[in-house]
């Protein structure tokens, strides 16, 4: 199974829904840099279940307790180890669920791959396994913040029909995204959000969405083309995470409808450096960052495990009625917003790490 991710600043994360705990391994941290367990628990306070009436009842605190490479409030330079202990667990609620894979859940993929699967709340599929990409991702933040002054702000844009266009991408802030329960900072928008969702909740359904990403600050350079593109390796980074359906950096889909006459960023003098009169680059250009606003969005599914119930067959073709029981998020933009930040910041900190080799 690959569960490490990226070259220098490079991750592993380990643990299942329902087992003792979650947790993941560091490496690449630079020494001598100030780090304690509340840097951290900020992101994975807004990662948590629990945390409002729109996801799932789950409460977790998701305490997270550092183990190794850090000592007296600084890192040592050798890996960091992190956890966090499952106690909300209820793996009773998945019981009559055991010989029937859900639909459209990974139950089914995971048995065929490995010939077993966690028998309960989805094992390395669930949504608790990012808890691990949080924690270091908000290392990586820290990090990029002190070194480049680069911040990422995500916030979600979609929750079924509703589109939300009122965001300065330039001045947008974590404050303003968490101003409300679905960390929509278009107000008007959120409010239809809000409602989906609790339409969604209350039908035993689930609805699908999207989060935005502005990343502010880089420098150009940052990129590793071929294969390891800018781009690519935000893609790579986001369709990891669970419920990922798409993903369309800059102007995405909408630019193949448009002329190239149109769509190019004329270059202009900017201070010290060049710039761009527009970007529909998205801040890639060639693979690499050219020094504009690097900004990305993420379509997530519905959740796959909703309360109606659901014709389908068990392991051994035998047709059935599934009427899945368990605490699940009716939506999971919401709580994936840090996630994505996360993710982002673990991108991009592994990557101004490989253009200083170079350098």
């Amino acid at each position: 199974m690959s569960s490490s991710f990226g070259r220098i600043f490079r991750i592993s994360t380990f643990g299942e829904s329902h087992c003792p705990a979650v947790g993941v391994v560091v490496d690449g941290v630079p020494p001598r840099m100030s780090l304690n367990e509340a840097d951290i628990q900020l992101q994975l306070d807004r990662r948590r279940p629990g945390g409002n009436k729109l996801g799932t009842e789950r409460d977790e605190a998701d305490q997270v307790k550092i183990l190794s490479g850090v000592e007296n409030g600084l890192t040592l330079g050798t890996p960091i180890g992190m956890m966090v202990n499952n106690k909300d667990q209820r793996p009773g609620d998945y019981g009559s669920m055991n010989e029937i894979p859900r639909p459209s859940h990974a139950d089914y993929t995971y048995q065929m791959k490995y010939g077993i699967h966690a028998s309960s709340g989805g094992g390395r599929s669930s949504a608790r396994e990012t808890i691990g990409r949080v924690a270091a991702g908000a290392i990586a933040e820290k990090y990029l913040l002190a070194e480049h002054g680069i911040e990422i702000v995500a916030w979600v844009s979609s929750v079924g029909h509703h589109d939300s266009t009122a965001v300065d991408m330039e001045t947008i802030s974590r404050e303003q995204v968490d101003a409300n329960e679905i960390r929509c900072p278009d107000l008007q928008t959120a409010e239809k959000m809000v409602a989906e969702i609790t339409a969604a909740r209350e039908a035993k359904d689930s609805i699908g969405g999207v989060v935005s990403c502005v990343c502010r600050n880089l420098p150009a350079g940052l990129g590793e083309p071929v294969f390891d593109r800018l781009e690519a390796k935000l893609a790579h980074a986001m369709l990891s995470l669970p419920a990922t359906k798409g993903f369309e950096i800059g102007s995405g889909f909408s630019g193949a409808r448009m002329h190239g006459s149109a769509h190019n960023d004329p270059f202009v003098k900017k201070g010290e450096r060049l710039g761009t009169t527009t970007n529909y680059s998205g801040g890639v250009q060639g693979g690499i960052s050219n020094g504009e606003s690097v900004y990305f969005r993420i379509a997530f599914k519905p959740p796959a495990t909703i309360g109606q119930a659901q014709q389908t067959v068990d392991y051994s073709g035998i047709e059935t009625t599934l009427e899945a029981k368990g605490r699940h998020d009716p939506c999971v933009v919401p709580r994936a917003v840090p996630i994505v930040e996360t993710m982002t910041a673990l991108v991009l900190a592994d990557l101004v790490m490989l253009q200083k080799v170079r350098l």
